[in-house]
């Protein structure tokens, strides 16, 4: 069944510090999302995981040929993704499905018209209608390729909803405002309109003069420039600080399990 032409899907995003987002579909709609943002749905909306992206269509077949769905798969698991996405429709009525981030943080519903495409961070995408566009746009320095601290981006382009999500609280910016040019650490970028520039360096990175600083823990970070005119979403929290604030303090209160003399010497009994 085709898209339900003309019709965006309503989206209502609930929530303060762990913010989800409630899509009412209509008969003939369908969204795809990553798998793990799944919260709940109604009956009347099914599910199903394919290989392809949308934009070979939506898995369904003549959407690009077998080489197509074989090459982006291959791009998605060198970023770090995985392999499938989750396609949701309904097939009768209206139908409700929830979706959210994996980390405490918002979430923002962006409308695509087919004037301009979004850059993403590849664990900002939640979810997107299917007749938007999805491909892997840039995989900046080379930890990016084992998924790990690098920078990759995904691109969105069409027409429809698409749903990203960030960490703590979002920034929107415009480097329009401050000169046309910003520079972000790119665990904070969260999104952008492809009106925007960006080119990605290395801040900090060791060598013989800087070992001393990183054995200090001084390892660098990834920066981001950003140019022209354009909105940029940023995200208070990243990713990295949150990781190393949970393994700093994963045994605080555990005065035995950090220090083993802590029964004798710690107060403890």
């Amino acid at each position: 069944m085709g898209e339900s032409a003309g019709m965006t899907i309503a989206t209502k995003v609930m929530g303060n510090a762990m913010q989800l987002a409630v899509c009412q579909l209509e008969q003939g709609q369908t969204l795809y999302a990553e798998a793990g943002k799944f919260l709940w749905k109604t009956t009347n909306v099914g599910v199903e995981t394919r290989i392809s992206t949308p934009n070979q269509g939506g898995g369904q077949p003549g959407g690009g040929g077998l080489l197509g769905t074989v090459m982006n798969a291959g791009k998605r698991m060198l970023a770090g993704e995985s392999l499938a996405f989750q396609y949701f429709s309904c097939t009768g009525g209206s139908g409700l499905l929830s979706l959210a981030g994996t980390l405490p943080g918002e979430m923002k519903v962006i409308e695509l018209d087919g004037t301009k495409g979004w850059f993403a961070e590849k664990d900002a995408f939640i979810a997107a209608e299917s007749s938007v566009n999805f491909d892997i746009a840039f995989s900046g320095l080379r930890s990016g390729w084992k998924g790990g601290e690098g920078f990759i981006l995904e691109k969105f382009t069409g027409v429809g909803t698409l749903l990203i999500a960030g960490a703590g609280n979002f920034i929107e910016l415009n480097p329009a405002s401050y000169g046309g040019k910003i520079q972000v650490h790119t665990g904070c970028l969260v999104a952008f309109e492809d009106t925007v520039r960006y080119g990605v360096e290395r801040i900090g990175a060791l060598n013989r003069q800087t070992v001393m600083s990183g054995l200090l823990g001084g390892n660098g970070f990834n920066q981001a420039t950003l140019e022209g005119d354009g909105l940029v979403i940023l995200q208070s929290m990243t990713m990295e600080s949150l990781a190393h604030a949970i393994v700093k303090n994963s045994h605080s209160g555990d005065d035995k399990a950090s220090n083993p003399l802590g029964g004798l010497f710690g107060g403890t009994d």
